[in-house]
């Protein structure tokens, strides 16, 4: 949008997508001519007919509104001098495979009667010109506008155009366009769901809606308090995009009479009063006078605005209140505590300008009555950027300092509230200091050095460790067992180190070897990614030996079958060796999976307090184990034999050799916090995590009986069920027939204990549909959770009174049998029926839910748009599943069923979670490759 400052209107955005070159010609001579490239006009017969279909991504529309669209082409030659009717119909999607008579016609877009192109043939002279398709108020029958409409929803994945005679057995209107086609499309953002919504409650500066219920209400101390959120469009714009005009409209209501169930309105406003704001801007109004004593709920809104054609549109979103409801509840009693005083000490007492401590660095914090209040007894405080479960309560009037230990850099913010002997709690004091960064690490390797290594070459030997803290600390490889191999957790272009994955006895005792990086005597971090291939015997991913011991292993146990992280109590052959152990047994083999284990000494020189503990993707497993309380002779010791990758080494003497594929590994001369562990885990390039391809399925390379998998990674190719599926070459689809097809392979392909992302490309049969009840259920793709009869993961279609809906979803499964099921759907519309859709589930297993605090959230898109999330979106289990992975068939409650009435192209899976960027960039852009 462009914003006219003196009138504070707005005229629409327009935007231009090209055909990315998918485009060709399609002729049938006697209808005995497949597809074909044409360089100039060619007849192949009596009966001749040709279309050109120009295919379109959704670049550039993801969270746009479609106020007019225009198709143009440029028509080159023409048969005849005479104008010829046009038609630019929509069809369904081409691909290489594609024959005549070509995909289906879905709907027709528009018509016109032109000739151009043969130049001075004609009189007047014909020149080679653009052609433009636009809707004509006066024919009900065109439906450009609404389509790319529909298409910028993300109803369907690819808009596919088709220009065609309207008569086809007229030779004379054949024509001739370049494959440069343009789509022309006007817009206004969609206003997306507020953020920051929230109130501030007294004299501070941070807003809060920590309230969903009426009952448990923000206290505020202030009768007219300052409510702000900040105005969002639904997908965040680039760069070179305008952020749209915006504005928060606010809504308080007041409970009338107390204590019933009835609201009634008391106030609204919007912000800025006058003219609008882009994405990303901060609004705050302040309400007018309220009573006293009384109880109210507050929510927001974005409104999007444009002014088009001198008429003004408005697009308003949902509104938003806390994370979990749509209203924040809060009460005015002026009476309750006023803000404490906040004394801070070392190290953040001067921290105000200029970064100190780090995370995991304590500081002491003393609090203080307010000068107004003489009869506090308690106090209550936490970080803001922290959740529930870490707020912390004490009592006295002026208790001893507190320690507060922030884990993450940046400013953080620091609350307390106070409590009076009427045991009510106040308004909040504010005390903001900046955390510096964490130290980085002392040693890494990517084991990103070499390709693997051909026939006739030399291997390389070194992998380098491109840490950036203190000295270098180069490893190297040894034996047959070790090489470079190409599936790597970072995806194209990357390597990892693979160490004894076969069968040849000669390659059985591969493994690496470094200086050591940090002194294992004192509190450390040690991590790496892994790729277990074998669980049949003891399997060391890292060590640092002693003369006689291990500092510590990290790796896998076969008698416990369990992810362990250990450390002998002495360096002596009589060592007692003391494990953190996973929370869960048998972890799948051939995924990636991210291990790391703590030694944390504490800040002081008793070893009473020294512990252990693992982390297996970014979650802790169990408690921290005591040292000293699981080994009386335990004393912390400095290892003297390096660090070893791949293997464990006892009294000089080799073993538990690691099978599989070891990657990014990362050490630390610190006990690193649970967040700075789960943002190694994400793998992140910059600030974006890096997804890998880890399975591929494509049906529209496939025949037979069995989906194609195309991933490099060793992953079985799709089973067809014995009826009601078939591979149909006509469409390059797997077609199922909603009652019995369906296929499978044995999963799982990732971890699903931490993040992944699946997609899936489906098409859903409106006929077929017609006939399902409301309330069915139809999966796309899921992954079965072992034997409890449920879906570890699923991606669905859901069939409601008013239409279908995409969903994607995770269920837990616990020992006891009870279930916790998690899901987001499609909420802006119903699916588009009869067209391919890309559909692609999410779970970030290291972004913290909104309402629980906990990590573990749900993200569903259609096409580029993602949907919201909601309430039920969080998901904090570490569910895993196993058995069947089936496209187009599912379990529930341990009954088989959900066909899908429709058909599949695609599923592909990632390790990681993507962003929505990442999501076009690799899924839906043009020319994703999908690595």
């Amino acid at each position: 949008m462009f914003i006219d400052p003196s009138v504070g209107l707005t005229v629409s955005e327009r935007t231009v997508l090209s055909s990315d070159g998918d485009s060709f010609w399609q002729f049938d001579g006697d209808h005995g001519v497949g597809n074909c490239s044409v360089s100039g006009p060619y007849y192949c017969g009596s009966n001749y007919t040709n279309r050109m279909y120009f295919e379109f991504a959704p670049t550039k529309l993801a969270g746009k509104y479609v106020l007019d669209a225009t198709f143009r082409a440029k028509e080159t030659w023409s048969f005849d001098c005479q104008p010829h009717m046009l038609d630019l119909v929509r069809t369904d999607n081409i691909s290489e495979g594609t024959k005549w008579p070509g995909p289906k016609h879905l709907d027709l877009m528009g018509d016109r009667s032109v000739s151009a192109g043969r130049g001075d043939l004609c009189s007047p002279s014909q020149p080679d010109s653009w052609i433009e398709f636009n809707d004509s108020p006066s024919e009900s029958d065109e439906n450009l506008r609404d389509t790319v409409r529909s298409f910028a929803d993300g109803k369907f994945s690819r808009l596919t155009l088709m220009l065609k005679a309207h008569d086809e057995g007229d030779a004379a209107a054949w024509k001739r366009f370049d494959d440069n086609a343009e789509l022309s499309v006007t817009y206004m953002v969609r206003p997306g769901l507020p953020s920051a919504v929230g109130i501030v409650p007294g004299d501070g500066n941070t807003a809060f809606c920590p309230a969903t219920t009426v009952s448990d209400p923000l206290f505020v101390t202030r009768t007219d308090p300052l409510v702000r959120a900040k105005v969002e469009t639904q997908v965040q714009p680039t760069s070179a995009e305008h952020k749209g005009a915006l504005q928060a409209e606010f809504v308080v209501q007041r409970q009338e009479p107390p204590g019933s169930s009835t609201w009634v309105g008391t106030w609204s406003g919007e912000s800025p009063t006058v003219g609008w704001d882009p994405d990303g801007t901060l609004q705050a109004l302040r309400i007018p006078h309220r009573a006293d004593g009384l109880v109210y709920r507050y929510q927001a809104r974005t409104q999007s605005h444009v002014t088009f054609n001198g008429n003004p549109y408005d697009l308003y979103s949902a509104y938003k209140g806390s994370a979990s409801s749509p209203w924040c509840y809060f009460m005015i009693d002026t009476t309750r505590p006023k803000a404490p005083q906040i004394v801070p000490g070392d190290p953040y007492k001067d921290c105000a300008v200029t970064a100190c401590g780090g995370p995991g660095l304590s500081g002491k914090f003393t609090f203080k009555p307010n000068a107004a209040d003489s009869d506090i007894i308690g106090y209550k405080y936490g970080l803001i950027s922290g959740s529930a479960a870490d707020v912390k309560e004490v009592d006295g009037s002026t208790p001893p300092p507190q320690t507060v230990t922030p884990d993450m850099e940046g400013e953080q913010t620091l609350w307390v509230q106070a409590r009076d002997v009427r045991e009510r709690w106040g308004d909040r004091a504010e005390f903001k200091f900046k955390v510096a960064p964490p130290g980085g690490a002392e040693g890494r390797w990517n084991f990103n050095d070499s390709p693997p290594t051909q026939s006739g070459q030399t291997k390389v030997t070194v992998a380098k460790d491109s840490a950036t803290e203190g000295t270098r600390h180069n490893a190297t490889l040894f034996n047959a067992g070790s090489e470079w191999n190409e599936l790597a957790r970072r995806g194209a272009n990357d390597y990892s180190l693979w160490l004894n994955d076969t069968t040849d006895p000669v390659k059985q005792q591969g493994y690496a070897a470094a200086p050591a990086a940090v002194d294992t005597g004192k509190s450390f971090t040690a991590s790496a990614w892994v790729y277990l291939t074998d669980a049949t015997a003891n399997r060391v991913a890292l060590s640092a030996p002693g003369s006689n011991a291990s500092a510590f292993t990290l790796g896998y146990s076969a008698s416990d079958k369990k992810w362990v992280f250990s450390r002998a109590d002495r360096d002596v052959a009589a060592s007692v060796v003391i494990p953190s152990k996973a929370d869960t047994a048998s972890p799948p083999l051939k995924v990636w999976t991210h291990l790391t284990g703590v030694f944390d000494t504490g800040s002081d020189t008793s070893t009473s307090d020294d512990t252990i503990q693992l982390f297996v993707n970014g979650r802790p497993q169990g408690a921290p184990v005591a040292l000293a309380a699981e080994a009386s002779s335990y004393e912390p010791w400095q290892a003297g034999g390096g660090l070893q990758f791949g293997r464990s080494v006892k009294a000089g003497a080799g073993g538990d050799y690691f099978k599989g594929r070891l990657d990014e590994v990362a050490l630390w001369g610190e006990a690193r916090s649970e967040s700075l562990i789960r943002l190694e885990t994400q793998a992140l390039e910059g600030d974006l995590p890096h997804p890998e391809l880890v399975a591929a399925w494509d049906a529209t390379v496939s025949t037979g009986s069995t989906i194609k998998e195309m991933s490099p990674y060793p992953v079985a190719g799709m089973t067809l069920s014995a009826s009601g599926a078939t591979l149909d070459g006509a469409s390059s689809t797997l077609m199922l027939d909603g009652t019995t097809g369906y296929a499978r392979m044995t999963g799982p392909v990732v971890d699903e204990t931490g993040s992944f992302t699946v997609t899936a490309r489906a098409r859903l049969d409106s006929l077929k549909w017609a006939d399902k009840p409301v309330g069915y259920q139809a999966v796309i793709a899921a992954q079965r959770a072992g034997t409890a009869g449920e879906a570890s993961w699923a991606l669905w279609a859901e069939k409601r009174g008013n239409g279908i809906y995409w969903c994607f979803g995770r269920t837990a499964v616990h020992s006891a049998g009870n279930l916790t099921k998690s899901h987001v759907e499609a909420q802006e519309a119903v699916a588009e029926m009869d067209t391919s859709v890309q559909v692609t589930g999410v779970f970030d297993a290291h972004q913290p839910d909104e309402v629980s605090g906990s990590y573990g959230v749900n993200h569903l898109y259609v096409g580029d748009a993602e949907q919201h999330a909601g309430a039920n979106a969080g998901f904090a289990a570490a569910q895993q599943g196993s058995g069947d992975l089936s496209a187009g068939r599912g379990t529930t409650a341990g009954v088989t069923g959900s066909y899908l009435p429709g058909a599949l192209e695609e599923i592909r899976v990632w390790t990681g979670a993507m962003s929505a960027d990442q999501v076009y960039e690799k899924i839906t852009a043009p020319s994703g490759t999908g690595s």
